[in-house]
């Protein structure tokens, strides 16, 4: 919006020639991110003050934790205070015909709705465990669906009109095109290992990374401070390979794929890290206010859309490892107790509670060791992952 009033000015007379800087990417970028910071900050005790007047509280399951009971009554659906950033800072600062920024809004506002769902139903209904399941995969399956669907043809053209025709002319086809490199899944570390994917493989890869980013975050947010800070480093680094990608110089220099527009993502990517480090201002321990389903699903389909939009698939799972080990860690406990009360008519646990986080906790670590070694952890991975900008 800001961007679009610079030029604007600048057309009027050249005393506005100091607008120019508008036009560069990094200084919108870090504006986005004192925008959003600033907000989130600003907001931050009238959210809290607000969820508490209406009684919004976390419910805790009866089989939870014993150390978390107190928590109790603790408000929660803070995401609504990221989002909120998020969406005011990103409006102001990015370049609003950019096709991939409108995408990433649409999973991320997309998936907060649903997590909205399901906290207002934990919240009003006393509902500890909120929407059901198959009713909340199929949502963020429609929506995932949609946005791999969008992007397939949008990656693949450097213009909306394009991306447009090429859609035609792939119903035109029978459902069967060819798609330019740019679409081909990239292994990291390796110059030229690209596997071709094709439409369907491109739209299966692409909903299985959204929606499992999704939900990964999701179970990720379980101690106070845990999913929200490594939210902030996988998205921050994220936006270093959109800002790569997006260049037609640095792309072709570090040997990755030159996606026009691209890299405008970095303004997203900044206005998640400073709306994140807002709320973890009210949400380090002890927490003032939980983030809630309504962040937690909508910040991780960010995440998911970025890397599929960047090509870095790969490298979102390497660095967001801690989410894929949470996720990985509920799937194991629940195969496991299924597999053991099958063979053995009694279900047996792989580890002492599901997910991680709770088994270290159950270990003897302290919540607060949990979760700044995982925060530790996620800052290694994310080194290794831009590592692979350049060892290739």
């Amino acid at each position: 919006m800001l961007l679009s009033l610079a030029l604007w000015l600048q057309t009027l007379s050249p005393d506005f020639g100091f607008f120019r800087v508008f036009q560069y990417l990094t200084f919108r970028a870090v504006m986005a991110a004192m925008t959003a910071l600033l907000i989130g900050v600003a907001l931050g005790p009238w959210v809290i003050r607000r969820l508490t007047e209406l009684k919004i509280g976390q419910p805790v399951r009866g089989y939870a934790m014993e150390t978390h009971l107190s928590k109790s009554g603790t408000p929660t659906m803070g995401g609504v205070l990221v989002l909120l950033a998020i969406a005011i800072a990103t409006l102001l600062w990015f370049d609003l015909s950019n096709r991939f920024v409108w995408i990433v809004m649409l999973v991320t506002f997309g998936f907060g709705a649903i997590g909205w769902v399901d906290d207002w139903r934990k919240v009003v209904n006393k509902d500890p465990e909120g929407m059901r399941s198959r009713e909340k995969y199929f949502w963020q399956s429609v929506i995932g669906l949609v946005a791999a669907l969008m992007l397939v043809f949008s990656i693949s053209e450097s213009s909306n009109a394009r991306a447009w025709e090429l859609f035609v002319e792939w119903v035109s086809s029978g459902f069967t095109i060819d798609l330019p490199h740019t679409t081909q899944l990239f292994v990291p570390f390796f110059k030229e290992v690209a596997y071709p994917l094709g439409v369907l493989g491109f739209v299966v890869l692409s909903y299985l990374v959204i929606v499992g980013a999704s939900n990964a975050v999701n179970l990720t947010d379980g101690l106070d401070g845990l999913a929200i800070m490594p939210v902030i480093m996988v998205g921050s680094a994220l936006g270093v390979f959109a800002y790569v990608t997006g260049s037609s110089v640095f792309s072709k220099y570090l040997l990755f794929p030159h996606i026009p527009g691209a890299g405008e993502l970095l303004v997203f990517c900044a206005a998640m890290a400073g709306a994140g480090l807002a709320f973890l201002w009210f949400n380090a321990h002890p927490a003032q206010v939980f983030m809630g389903d309504v962040g937690a699903l909508a910040l991780g389909g960010a995440l998911g859309t970025i890397a599929v939009i960047v090509r870095q698939e790969m490298v979102l799972a390497i660095m967001g490892g801690v989410f894929v080990a949470e996720a990985l860690s509920v799937m194991a406990q629940v195969l496991y107790f299924k597999y053991t009360k099958r063979r053995y008519g009694e279900g047996r646990r792989l580890l002492r509670m599901a997910p991680l986080h709770h088994h270290f906790e159950k270990s003897g670590w302290a919540e607060t060791q949990v979760v700044v070694r995982f925060w530790i952890i996620t800052m290694l991975l994310c080194l290794v992952g831009l590592a692979s900008l350049k060892l290739r």
